[in-house]
């Protein structure tokens, strides 16, 4: 039992020191693991497993668009990546080069990507002529390299996975729709599969993606009050067209530039789903996006029968829900330890005084909760309480991002919100960058986004005064 108690216990508590919480459920959790690289993660199987069900969903919502896969190469010649002036200016100090191939130098140094955009551009200038050929609708599940000075599992590592949707349209409306639809579905993705709640808005001048023309976001509130990025839809304009000479004849046999979009969300996700749900025993998983939904664990599994029982009941479950047996020679302390750490979302145990009673225990890693269920309806009860759990695990997460989301009207109130990183300060803003930095400068907080459902809370900006152009959410963050 010593044994049992100490696997717990080795998670530091979240709220004596956050950071360190935060790596101790990575680990426990065996969701990654630091490689030989520096700031490169090893995705293990817990944590792949979560990524291969948000690519499985993600993946269908995208196609049901008329989006298609693609491939793109893993470098990018310097020459390409030039191309788009602001674009290379803002992933410079991030890029990664290879100058040598084999022993011999190369004649051309290669970017090993940090995006894809400028690949994208230079296939679209060759396959695109006629208004026939659009919309183009594309997207890759990749991983991309960024130089990251400081790093942490899934927030911020030099290597990551993602995925990045690259599409081509006649008109700016068009493109500007599709940018909007992306935002939307992935905030739809993280409320409806992840439970989590996420604020909708534009990036300012400042944050927006380097070379594009406006930039959406979803952010993310986390237990510590820190605000994560979530997901990015981009909206490029014809500046990359021009920048690389994308044209196509209209019906009126003229040439026009494309629109183009991008849109993108990485495993940062999963360590949202760490700091909204998670707990001091571990990971809490969302049912929709558990790779396992529930664990069955057999008490006293070497009486005659239990084990039986224990698979009959897997097997019935088998075809709706994920669900394994631990039938492993651990002891059941030890076993709802692991399954708590691990954040799967019930275990129903049975035991042979259960079998008598033709009933199973349903227990939630949310809450603790258990329920008893007759073996007849195990079926239907699990679903049901699986349903609930998803449903209340959003609710929660809701309830903290709308009691840690408060109004600043003066700079004082402002200073006294963001010291206390309790959670986002809504604030109006004169709109100006120079105004925007010092904010930063002063606060350390940061514009996290002009949201799309504005509101007046006052006539001037809270920090220099001037006339008022937005109300934006300002926050710390990841």
């Amino acid at each position: 039992m010593a044994k049992e108690k100490k696997l717990v216990e080795a998670i530091t508590a979240m709220e004596d020191d956050f950071a360190q919480w935060y790596t101790d459920v990575v680990k426990k959790a065996e969701l990654a693991d630091y490689s030989s690289v520096r700031g490169c993660m090893i995705l293990r199987p817990n944590g792949y497993a979560i990524w291969e069900n948000i690519q499985k969903v993600l993946d269908a919502k995208f196609k049901e668009t008329g989006v298609e896969n693609v491939a793109m190469p893993m470098f990018i010649p310097e020459s390409l990546l030039k191309k788009e002036e602001d674009h290379v200016e803002g992933f410079a100090p991030e890029v990664a080069w290879v100058t040598h191939g084999g022993d011999k130098e190369l004649q051309e140094r290669l970017c090993v990507r940090p995006t894809s955009e400028t690949l994208f551009c230079d296939f679209y200038s060759r396959i695109i002529q006629s208004h026939r050929d659009l919309p183009k609708l594309y997207n890759q599940w990749v991983s991309v390299v960024r130089w990251e000075k400081t790093t942490r599992p899934f927030l911020r590592t030099s290597e990551f996975f993602w995925q990045e949707g690259h599409t081509a349209h006649a008109t700016a409306e068009e493109a500007e729709a599709r940018t909007v639809q992306m935002l939307n579905m992935y905030a739809d993705f993280c409320e409806q599969y992840l439970a989590i709640p996420v604020v909708k808005g534009q990036k300012t001048e400042k944050e927006k993606f380097a070379g594009a023309h406006s930039t959406y976001t979803i952010e993310a509130l986390m237990h510590d009050g820190k605000a994560l990025q979530s997901g990015t839809s981009h909206n490029f304009g014809d500046g990359f067209a021009k920048a690389f000479d994308i044209q196509y004849t209209d019906k009126d046999n003229k040439l026009q530039y494309v629109h183009q979009t991008s849109w993108g969300m990485s495993t940062r996700i999963i360590g949202a789903i760490i700091m909204v749900h998670g707990d001091d025993s571990g990971l809490v998983l969302p049912p929709k996006i558990a790779p396992i939904q529930t664990m069955i664990v057999p008490i006293m599994q070497k009486k005659a029968g239990v084990l039986e029982k224990a698979e009959e009941i897997r097997s019935k479950l088998a075809g709706s829900y994920k669900v394994k047996v631990d039938d492993s020679d651990k002891s059941p302390g030890w076993k709802f330890s692991e399954q708590e750490v691990r954040g799967i979302p019930t275990r129903i145990e049975i035991g042979p005084k259960d079998i008598e009673k033709n009933q199973a225990v349903i227990v939630r890693r949310d809450t603790r909760e258990k329920i008893i269920v007759s073996l007849d309806e195990i079926e239907t009860k699990l679903g049901e309480v699986l349903e609930q759990m998803q449903s209340d695990m959003f609710e929660r997460a809701k309830k903290h991002l709308e009691e840690h989301t408060v109004e600043a009207r003066t700079w004082d109130e402002f200073k006294e919100h963001i010291e206390k990183q309790d959670g986002f300060v809504k604030a109006m803003w004169c709109g100006e960058t120079e105004c925007e930095e010092a904010i930063k400068e002063e606060t350390t907080a940061t514009t996290r986004c002009m949201p799309f459902e504005q509101e007046h809370l006052s006539d001037v900006c809270v920090h220099c005064g001037k006339p008022a152009k937005k109300l934006v959410y300002f926050g710390k963050a990841y």
